[in-house]
């Protein structure tokens, strides 16, 4: 099914973006290097079974399969030494050492140029995707730019006064849109099959507060095929049923859950997926699949709130669960949508946008919100009840300005109850091993919890959880002179740790969030460089 097609023709408005068709998607390596790409990751030749997924062959991938189907069974074959001669491989990246005695903040600021990259031609041959205009990476392994994370990193960027690279990343995100059709996981072909939470509306908030309602025009057509994109299959679809990412429930409501287009396991983590789905044995290896690539679109990959069994990854069921943070995020989409409409004087799309949003947030605010416990909760589609535990999604619908003002109190004491610990939020209440789950916080949930409490009026729970993360990330890089992807929380103040991959530094998202609440928390005509710059809250 197509996405609204009657609503297209009603949002007709000048192209302000010279937009291009949609390119057919680059086959990612597991479908241009098959069998060896198997054979390559079932044998571990490398610590990090991303390091193969983004090697880049030296010649084409079809003649290095035709060689290695020539060779493999010969007497005296080695793989790695096959697998040396034919790709180059990604090392680790050297890591930073920062002059010495340089603050927090100063030390963030040095980092952007090391985290720049430009890519506006790359080798067909590889899996990375070129993008017109230097953009800034996570750090570690991740050598791409990845979409939700890149808002976070905007927030520093604009702090440091960088409105030239915002603008470049802002553009290379309406570039995929342009070009894909929608904003990948990160540019590798491997991710095309999925996005992340859509934050694309946010990153064209962010530049409107330096360039104005221009910036609205601007990126007009790519906000309207963003949303295309997650609500591709809405018409038409009957109460109960559910196209990819659009579900439209039993009362007539539409709300979006994660999905991939592809039910294999993840190219950057096969035999993990491969390992997963044989502990279902009661489950469709290409349901697994799905599920765990829809995590991965989720950005919270892995965590208990998308696990019938906290203990066991194989009982993931992403597909099965409306989010709240998702929804939350196409409402401020939507919203953004009618405000851009209006700027472009297109009266009946902005009534129209507006309409959605209304929508949506009565279905938040009904089938998201547990009136018993006093939170926000996702909605399980199996069962059609809420999952009751809460975590720090429930901190969207502030953020985004969709509760109302009790659900906002009952949500802070909730989670001052329950998810604030001595060094920042947790991500939920359960310890299980996965990353997105206690003890780890993260950078992007302490922004959202800190600039949606204060939204709502929740000033001195937003400054207490404010000042106890920056500490936390002060207190590693007093210690290491790093910023890291996650950190504990709980009081121990370090890196974070589970998941499927070590502690990575570097590191994009932190050093954003770090520098907005620098900013943000500082007294009034002072500039702090560090958390001690920071008035204690507690």
């Amino acid at each position: 099914m197509r996405a609204r097609p009657c609503l297209a023709s009603l949002l007709l408005a000048p192209m302000l973006w010279s937009t291009a068709a949609v390119a057919a998607a680059p086959a990612p390596p597991d479908q241009r290097l098959q069998p060896l790409f198997q054979q390559v990751q079932g044998a571990h030749l490398f610590p990090d079974q991303k390091t193969f997924a983004d090697a880049v062959p030296r010649r084409a991938p079809e003649a290095i399969v035709q060689a290695w189907q020539r060779e493999h069974t010969q007497a005296g074959f080695s793989l790695q030494s096959f697998v040396n001669d034919n790709f180059d491989v990604p090392g680790d990246a050297a890591p930073y050492v920062p002059p010495a005695g340089e603050t927090l903040r100063a030390h963030i600021e040095g980092l952007w140029p090391v985290l720049t990259r430009q890519t506006g031609t790359v080798d067909p041959n590889g899996s990375l995707l070129p993008l017109p205009k230097p953009y800034v990476v996570p750090g570690g392994r991740f050598r791409e730019v990845y979409y939700w994370d890149s808002y976070f990193t905007l927030l520093g960027l604009a702090s440091s006064g960088q409105w030239q690279r915002v603008r470049d990343m802002v553009d290379n995100f309406a570039y995929q849109i342009d070009s894909h059709g929608h904003i990948p996981n990160g540019n590798r072909s491997y991710y095309l099959s999925r996005s992340q939470p859509p934050f694309f509306s946010l990153m064209v908030d962010l530049l409107a507060t330096h360039e104005g309602d221009e910036a609205y025009r601007r990126y007009l057509p790519q906000l309207r095929a963003e949303h295309a994109f997650w609500m591709d299959g809405v018409d038409g679809l009957p109460p109960g049923q559910a196209h990819a990412r659009v579900v439209r429930l039993a009362d007539g409501s539409v709300l979006n859950r994660y999905y991939d287009a592809r039910a294999v396991p993840r190219t950057e983590s096969w035999t993990d997926d491969l390992a997963t789905a044989a502990q279902a044995p009661q489950r469709a290896p290409s349901q697994v699949y799905r599920d765990l690539r829809a995590g991965a679109e989720s950005g919270w990959d892995f965590s208990s709130r998308w696990l019938d069994d906290p203990a066991a990854l194989s009982s993931i069921r992403t597909t099965d669960i409306l989010p709240v943070d998702l929804n939350s995020l196409l409402f401020h989409l939507e919203r953004t949508l009618a405000h851009a409409s209006g700027v472009t004087k297109n009266t009946r799309a902005r009534r129209e946008f507006n309409r959605q949003a209304q929508a949506r947030q009565r279905a938040i605010n009904t089938l998201l919100w547990d009136p018993s416990q006093g939170w926000y909760v996702d909605r399980d589609l199996q069962t059609g009840h809420t999952r009751p535990a809460l975590t720090a999604a429930a901190l969207f619908p502030l953020w985004l300005d969709i509760a109302g003002k009790p659900q906002a109190r009952r949500t802070a004491d909730a989670v001052e109850a329950q998810l604030v610990k001595q060094g920042g939020l947790l991500t939920t209440t359960l310890t299980t091993g996965q990353q997105w789950d206690a003890p780890n916080g993260w950078a992007p949930l302490q922004w959202v919890a800190v600039d949606g409490l204060q939204r709502y009026g929740q000033d001195r729970l937003a400054r207490q959880l404010g000042t106890r993360f920056l500490r936390t990330v002060q207190s590693v890089y007093d210690r290491e002179q790093k910023l890291v992807e996650k950190y504990v929380v709980d009081g121990s103040a370090g890196g974070g740790g589970g998941g499927e991959y070590p502690l990575q530094d570097g590191f994009g998202w932190s050093n954003g969030v770090t520098l907005a609440l620098l900013d943000r928390l500082c007294a009034p005509k002072k500039k702090c460089e560090s958390a001690a710059d920071v008035e204690d809250a507690d």
